[in-house]
């Protein structure tokens, strides 16, 4: 009896865990608490979170997921099962081994960003095109970040992984990192999905920092009628143009436009309505479980994970800045007719930054509405991070 309860135990997950896949189950269950509790994006968080708790407890047969396996090239051999460790013991692949070909081959993130192709409204830029200098604005928060992982010892395609989460847009950052860094991807997605549930908290400080009472009261006259002529156009010359000076954008940029594409034609209802809802939640569970298993404890606890976390924290801020500085500009130069708030906004969370820019401004002035006025900049911000990571991708990759 002694030998079989001995047997038991030393086969079980509890005796071969290891310290760093506690700790991470730990952190899975605090995520889980900001998701459920706190709803902090949950749509993204929580299968973050459970991909997360998943991949760090104890399997048998060698694991769930295998990180090296795609470090570089992926082992498409163990994949088909014909991998042994040192020991020689035979290795079979996990469930996120497979979910995770399509990061590695960017298939997630491509698909993501058509969906919110289909759910975006562009006519608030179409109106208004300054909106795009306030896009532009907050891409600062990739350079800064950029630079200060450079000088904290990342080489520069970690370094350019690192600065994508200044975007504030998780596929893109996902994106760039699987084919610069996959290593690192762990931390930077979490990163870039946590700062990004916490738009709410980080932002609102720094707009009151930037900006007087007096700017965050002006009200803003609506913007010019859109045809529906230029919302069909508009994407297909964003593509051409885009695709033409910077190729290695055409995946994220030519996915988003096609699903705007969808919603704007008026003859593509089905392939519109599917993309923002059956699509979009099939294609976020797989992509949030996998993102999460890449966070293996014995990999992610390391001191680069909290440096990429506290640089994350600052290209956020950076972001609401670079964003915010273009609109004291605009405002300035509308002697006072635009609102600097919308800045902040330029970050391409959408549409939560844009929804935080108009409380805001409503807190300040409560019959002032800022939220389609802060979309211009808020879906520059989807165009200006995906041509910020084909220019990264361009230099380092």
């Amino acid at each position: 009896m002694l030998e079989v309860l001995k047997n038991l135990w030393e086969t079980s997950g509890i005796a071969t865990m290891t310290w760093q896949q506690a700790v991470m189950i730990a952190v899975s269950f605090l995520l889980l608490y900001l998701a459920i509790k706190k709803q902090f994006e949950p749509l993204l968080l929580l299968p973050i979170a459970f991909g997360m708790l998943l991949t760090n407890l104890p399997w048998p047969g060698g694991g769930i997921f295998h990180p090296e396996w795609f470090d570089g090239e992926i082992n498409w051999a163990a994949l088909g099962g014909a991998y042994h460790d040192a020991a020689g013991n035979h290795i079979d692949p996990g469930l996120f081994d497979f979910l995770y070909i399509g990061v590695k081959m960017d298939i997630f993130p491509c698909l993501i960003f058509m969906a919110v192709g289909a759910m975006t409204d562009f006519g608030p830029l179409i109106s208004r095109p300054s909106s795009f200098f306030m896009g532009a604005g907050a891409q600062f928060g990739i350079s800064a970040a950029f630079l200060l992982a450079c000088i904290f010892g990342f080489d520069p395609q970690g370094a350019a992984s690192i600065g994508i989460i200044g975007g504030a847009d998780g596929p893109t950052a996902i994106y760039l990192t699987s084919k610069l860094a996959p290593e690192l991807l762990g931390g930077i997605a979490i990163a870039a999905y946590s700062y990004m549930a916490l738009i709410p908290m980080i932002q609102p400080p720094i707009m009151k920092l930037f900006t007087t009472k007096k700017m965050r009261q002006v009200k803003m006259e609506q913007s010019r009628p859109v045809s529906k002529a230029e919302k069909i156009c508009f994407p297909i010359i964003v593509t051409v143009v885009c695709v033409l000076i910077l190729p290695s954008v055409a995946p994220l940029l030519g996915c988003l436009m096609l699903g705007n594409l969808f919603r704007e034609s008026g003859v593509t209802d089905r392939l519109s309505d599917t993309a923002q809802n059956a699509m979009c939640n099939i294609v976020t569970i797989m992509l949030g479980t996998s993102v999460g298993a890449t966070a293996v404890g014995a990999r992610f606890l390391k001191l680069e994970t909290l440096m990429i976390i506290g640089i994350g924290l600052l290209a956020f801020a950076f972001a609401t800045v670079g964003g915010l500085l273009i609109g004291d500009l605009m405002y300035v130069l509308s002697k006072g007719k635009i609102n600097p708030l919308i800045g902040a906004a330029g970050v391409s969370a959408v549409p939560m930054a844009a929804r935080v820019a108009s409380k805001v401004g409503q807190k300040e002035n409560p019959s002032n509405f800022l939220l389609m006025h802060a979309m211009g900049p808020n879906v520059a911000g989807v165009i200006g991070s995906a041509v910020a990571a084909g220019i990264l991708l361009t230099l380092f990759g």
